[in-house]
């Protein structure tokens, strides 16, 4: 049952946060009271079903207002699952890295891109660029700014919100132009690479996976290397399908805490752990071993 217990927090979350059945029936989106709430990985606000909202898409709406603006909740919302979790909500709690995560399952010849990787760097370039400075100041007579990334990367919003509502409502369907095309054609770049790399859209686009990545070091979540036990064979970093160096850097913010590195040790020197790093403990470990 353990070997099943995340894939199955992950299904779980997924239809808990897009259980609106109607809405997915009608082409309807849901505009509930729960609908003020953001929901802690990338969840598309468009999706039908969605019961929350995005926090990606949540910031862009409040920075492209007709007032400069930042939205202290989402930003709260972020801090608060961040300094708790750190990119746990990444590996568990993502619809969008389930769908990643399924399609790498297909059978065909896997690409493994080397984790220092300058790629990784990219999903940055995205947070900075297309979620906060486009937003902020490419804006329309009107002082309104454009939600940059959701309206033209990102590929949930095509998966979980477009295609559901195309699919059921024929005037959005005569109404889809090349904006929906180029949307589509993202989607299927995602599809397609997921299948040969292992959550590539996690690892080198998702800007909320940046965001989260920068509280792995100091989360209450985080996995601890017992020194006293490693035997620095690499099956953990060889087991990491992201390519972490997990014997000298288990809380990099790569890491998505799926926890196959600590099921892979041999032996049992990696623990998750929820707390605050005890460095008494880890001291008197490495003193042992000198």
């Amino acid at each position: 049952m353990a070997k099943y217990r995340r894939k199955l927090v992950q299904i779980g979350t997924a239809i808990g946060t897009n259980s609106y059945l109607k809405g997915f029936l009608e082409g309807n989106i849901f505009r509930g009271k729960t609908k003020a709430f953001c929901v802690p990985g990338l969840n598309c606000y468009s999706c039908p079903g969605a019961l929350g909202s995005c926090p990606i898409g949540s910031l862009q709406a409040i920075i492209g207002g007709a007032k400069y603006q930042i939205s202290f909740y989402v930003i709260g919302i972020i801090m608060f699952f961040g300094s708790l979790l750190g990119r746990f909500v990444c590996g568990w709690l993502c619809p969008f890295g389930l769908f990643q995560e399924l399609l790498y399952k297909i059978p065909s010849r896997k690409m493994n891109i080397n984790g220092k990787s300058r790629l990784k760097y990219l999903k940055y370039v995205v947070l900075i660029v297309f979620v906060f400075l486009l937003p902020m100041f490419a804006v329309d007579k009107f002082g309104i700014g454009d939600p940059t990334f959701c309206k033209y990367i990102c590929p949930a919003g095509t998966l979980e919100g477009g295609i559901p509502l195309l699919s059921t409502n024929v005037y959005l369907r005569q109404a889809a132009g090349f904006l929906f095309s180029w949307k589509m054609l993202l989607l299927l770049i995602t599809v397609v690479s997921s299948i040969l790399i292992s959550r590539p859209f996690c690892r080198f686009i998702c800007p909320l996976g940046a965001l989260y990545s920068f509280f792995n070091p100091v989360s209450l979540y985080r996995l601890e290397i017992e020194e006293n036990k490693c035997i620095r064979c690499g099956v953990c970093t060889a087991k990491c399908k992201l390519n972490v160096d997990v014997m000298n850097n288990p809380n990099s913010g790569e890491c998505i805490r799926c926890g196959e590195c600590i099921h892979a040790c041999p032996k049992g020197a990696i623990k998750s752990k929820f707390g605050f790093k005890d460095e008494k403990v880890i001291a008197r470990i490495k003193g042992e071993n000198e």
